[in-house]
């Protein structure tokens, strides 16, 4: 009888996990919180953090924040390298799942004026198709501060030569939606990056352009990854944490590769809360299901927690796969 009261009351495993800021990460946060919740027994809560805080928080592994649903790369490739495969601080699942990011124009602006890739942007005539202020440059979207994706298309758009005929509107997703919205329906023209899984490609008609193909990563900081090329290599990528001059010395002249996007845990996470952890570790996302999380909480405007519940409930086969053999 003792024994059976120390083990039921033994507390329940805790995970703090880290938001970023797009519906991906929102929608994935709330799904692992339903599943710990609901199938696990354990307590789970859902805290915003940009990338960096998060990535800090599992480093250091006190428990502050113990998972990242929905890490992009090569978005973050410095942050790989340094705490999953140098430190190993930061463990992740067996299998992402896989996405594109491109930069991406109203299908109507292609279909008037024939613009079919990042080359066709640097005809001055077509540059001034995006310029809203009147200032002489054409505006697009980056992403958010702090993304990745903003560094990106900042080197990009120096090493294809457009930074001379354009300007970033660096501004949060849900304005770049709201904006997005307003201007397609006035038929207007827009220049922005984006990715899939999302619900924005399937809802609009919006269409990549085209870039020379990727062909490998290239630099010293990029020498351990299996995608390293050398001088063959396309992309060349230095972030803010690494060096000042990070602009100056990276080049990117092709299209980003598949996007790998992954669970991220901290190393101590098995030791406190072991039923999580494997079930992190165990865990598959389907790119569609993701797609339409996405599309219920950004564009219907659902509770995320009530998606995730709902999803959780009604996917029981699925989700026993995702927590096969714990206990």
């Amino acid at each position: 009888l003792l024994g059976c009261a120390v083990a039921m009351s033994q507390p329940k495993e805790r995970v703090m996990i880290a938001e970023q800021s797009f519906a991906g990460s929102k929608a994935v946060s709330y799904i692992l919180k339903a599943v710990i919740e609901k199938r696990l027994g354990g307590q789970a809560e859902v805290k915003l953090a940009d990338t960096s805080a998060a990535v800090a928080a599992l480093d250091k592994g006190d428990g502050q924040l113990d998972v990242i649903g929905d890490f992009w790369m090569p978005n973050h490739n410095a942050r790989w390298t340094e705490f999953v495969e140098k430190k190993k601080s930061i463990l992740h699942n067996d299998e992402p799942y896989n996405g594109i990011q491109r930069l991406w124009i109203p299908g109507y602006l292609q279909d008037s004026h024939k613009i079919y890739s990042v080359d066709d942007l640097k005809k001055p005539e077509i540059a001034k198709l995006f310029d809203s202020d009147g200032n002489g440059l054409g505006e697009y979207w980056p992403g958010a501060p702090g993304w990745g994706s903003t560094q990106i298309w900042m080197v990009k758009m120096r090493s294809y030569g457009l930074d001379r005929l354009f300007e970033q509107t660096i501004v949060d997703q849900a304005v770049f939606l709201n904006k997005l919205d307003s201007e397609y329906k006035k038929k207007r023209a827009m220049l922005f990056y984006y990715w899939t899984p999302e619900w924005v490609p399937q809802a609009y008609d919006i269409r990549p352009l085209k870039e020379a193909p990727f062909t490998g990563y290239k630099g010293e900081n990029a020498k351990d990854s299996p995608l390293y090329a050398g001088e063959k290599g396309c992309f060349e990528l230095y972030s803010p944490r690494e060096t000042q001059d990070w602009l100056e010395r990276s080049r990117i002249t092709c299209q980003n590769p598949d996007a790998q996007i992954w669970v991220l845990y901290s190393k101590t996470l098995p030791s406190r809360a072991p039923k999580a952890a494997q079930f992190f570790k165990q865990i598959k996302l389907d790119p569609n299901e993701v797609s339409k999380w996405i599309g219920a909480i950004s564009r219907d405007k659902k509770d995320p927690q009530d998606v995730a519940e709902e999803w959780v409930a009604k996917n029981k086969l699925i989700v026993d796969k995702w927590i096969q053999g714990i206990k």
